[in-house]
């Protein structure tokens, strides 16, 4: 059941681009506070701290302006929520003390970066700053892409927590720029939050190489920053060998092993204008991009076609796009990653390598292992697991939400059956 409404001690900080680096933030007060009791089975995820509650367990009759602080009951447990009223996920777990307010935020934003002090290098000015779930802020991430950050939120109503996270990184690292993306929005929906809008195009570095990056983009910005410590991985096994990278994107993994001193380098994808941007990142890190081969296909077609002529490679990269986006087409995914991979490991030579990864959020860590288990034995082969990873340590996941954890990597030789 539900309670009504009362005025709230929530509130939102005043636009972030009014205040210097350094300067103290002034508040006012913008939102409700709202009450929900749920039942007494939740208290246990609760109190443990699983971030999400998904709409089929919210009373039907609930209903809040979007961006609602909702403070929950479930037994014993107490918790505090915004609520998104369009979403799946209809309440995001911020705390179980407290109503989050600025300076809760502050310090949860603080922690994060303590912990990307820990991990980081001068060789990367390119890397997640928050990560949602992971570092206790629930549907937003921020992404560092050198003096420019952009902050992603994933539901409408996230607005509040976005202002309050973006302050804080203005007091702490005093970009020259803060953009607002909402997931899943157009170009134009992009919303400068401090400074000036950043450019289209920046060279950034990771583990020492450069990429170019387009910040422009609505959501993905030519680097997946969640492989970094996957890409520096392979890198480790390239030298000498004959790579093939298929999903390449802008080719950051070709790139890594090109560097490493790959013998040659395939880098494949369905779009041409991200072959084209992979050359360009080849030229900006010193590698000759005529001494590789770069081909535009459909990657599936194109690995049937390579089969046929008995093509042989030393190292596969396989880092296909996510294959389903909702519940319902779990299983069809598997049945692509089993096909996929059942082709791609015949591509291997005898004692190779296969770096294979899936970031379908609907297919977890032991599906996925299952499927390409499944895949080497109607290969009729057997994959050696070398590493079996997720993302890199910018991304850090919450042992209560394993379904944090999007990204799959398995590294394994292939080895034929004796």
């Amino acid at each position: 059941m539900t309670s009504g409404s009362r005025p709230g001690k929530g509130c939102l900080v005043a636009p972030p681009s009014r205040y210097a680096p350094g300067q103290p933030c002034q508040y006012r007060v913008v939102t409700a506070d709202f009450s929900l009791t749920l039942p007494s089975t939740m208290a246990a995820a609760l109190r443990a701290g699983h971030p999400w509650i998904f709409r089929d367990r919210v009373p039907s009759g609930f209903r809040a302006p979007a961006g609602s602080w909702v403070r929950i009951q479930a037994g014993d447990c107490r918790a505090w929520a915004l609520w998104s009223p369009d979403s799946p996920i209809a309440l995001r777990v911020y705390s179980t003390h407290q109503a989050p307010d600025a300076t809760w935020v502050d310090a949860r934003v603080r922690e994060a970066l303590d912990l990307r002090k820990l991990t980081l290098d001068a060789d990367t000015t390119a890397y997640r700053l928050l990560f949602g779930e992971g570092d206790g802020l629930p549907g937003v991430t921020a992404d560092r892409y050198g003096d420019h950050i952009v902050i992603l939120s994933y539901a409408p109503g996230l607005e509040q927590v976005v202002e309050w996270a973006c302050a804080s990184l203005l007091q702490q690292l005093a970009p020259r720029s803060i953009v607002h993306k909402p997931a899943g929005s157009s170009e134009g929906a992009t919303q400068v939050l401090h400074g000036k809008k950043p450019p289209n195009e920046i060279v950034v570095t990771e583990n020492g190489l450069r990429f170019r990056v387009e910040l422009g983009k609505a959501q993905k910005s030519g680097l997946f920053l969640d492989h970094r410590d996957n890409r520096a991985f392979v890198a480790r096994l390239a030298r000498n060998a004959r790579v093939l990278n298929l999903f390449s994107y802008t080719g950051a993994f070709s790139v890594y092993a090109a560097a490493a001193g790959a013998r040659q380098v395939t880098t494949v994808d369905v779009a041409p204008g991200v072959v084209d941007a992979a050359r360009e990142n080849f030229k900006l890190n010193g590698l000759d991009p005529n001494a590789h081969h770069f081909e535009v296909a459909d990657v599936f077609a194109w690995v049937d076609a390579a089969r046929e002529r008995n093509g042989n490679f030393d190292l596969v990269i396989c880092d296909p796009p996510s294959l389903a986006r909702r519940k319902e087409q779990r299983v069809q995914a598997l049945k692509a990653y089993r096909k996929l991979n059942t082709a791609v490991m015949r591509l291997v030579t005898p004692g190779g390598l296969l770096a294979t990864a899936s970031c379908t959020a609907q297919v977890d860590v032991s599906a996925f292992q299952r499927t390409v288990a499944e895949a080497a034995t109607r290969a009729r082969r057997r994959f050696q697991i070398l590493r079996d990873a997720a993302h890199a340590a910018d991304h850090p996941v919450m042992a209560h939400h394993p379904e944090g954890r999007y990204l799959k990597f398995l590294l394994g030789r292939v080895i034929q059956l004796p």
